[in-house]
């Protein structure tokens, strides 16, 4: 598989599960507290904050690894991976609008929703192995 696309939005989806896995887990109380929305549905928990960083830094040793060998089972299984996470996050955020304004709810929803488009990446992943 050589696709520049499908390369290009591996190393997107890796940097940000980098970015949000390092922030969670080297500084819990500053995710909950400054990124949108996460502290809509209280109370804060370290624990919590900690375990979802480094689930994220797991999942972008994954991708990172799908993305340098661009092997198409490493590949699929790496999205997947990714969109059973972003899928039901979307989906909870979706039903749990009671607390934000509409102008949050509009603008976490689209965020949300953006990060659902590895989806169309495995398309590129079609083809025999």
């Amino acid at each position: 598989m050589t696709s520049p696309v499908l390369r290009g939005g591996l190393w997107f989806l890796a940097f940000v599960e980098v970015a949000v896995g390092l922030v969670a887990t080297l500084a819990p109380r500053a995710f909950y507290d400054y990124v949108p929305w996460v502290d809509r549905i209280p109370p804060y928990s370290e624990h919590l904050m900690r375990d979802y960083g480094a689930m994220n830094l797991a999942l972008a040793l994954v991708v990172v690894a799908a993305a340098m060998t661009m092997e198409r089972r490493l590949v699929r299984v790496a999205l997947g991976a990714y969109l059973l996470f972003a899928v039901p996050h979307l989906v909870f955020h979706v039903t749990h609008l009671e607390n934000v304004t509409t102008t949050a709810a509009v603008a976490q929803t689209t965020t949300l929703a953006i990060a659902t488009l590895p989806t169309g990446l495995l398309i590129l992943t079609r083809g025999r192995d």
